[in-house]
């Protein structure tokens, strides 16, 4: 992870994913998956936006949704405490 990917981070981005189901160009019936990930702000998601409105004046293929997870890279760590203690032979 270089320096841009370390300050965006303390800046509050956060990694995010988004699943994008399109139509293809010869079959407008048929849905293709394309998954994108960047590290972008909530709500308003300007690296996705900016990514959609390369794809909608680019590419062919018109994108039929858009489905949105983000996930702190930065973050407390989660614990778990057991259950239980087993001795195996």
């Amino acid at each position: 992870m270089g320096s841009r990917e370390f300050s965006q981070l303390m800046d509050g981005y956060l990694l995010t994913t988004a699943h994008i189901l399109y139509r293809l160009p010869d079959y407008p019936l048929l849905l293709q998956s394309y998954v994108w990930q960047d590290y972008d702000l909530a709500p308003d998601f300007p690296v996705l936006a900016k990514f959609l409105d390369f794809w909608n004046r680019r590419l062919d293929g018109p994108i039929h949704s858009v489905r949105v997870v983000q996930k702190g890279v930065i973050c407390p760590p989660e614990i778990r405490t057991a259950e239980g203690v087993y001795t195996l032979h």
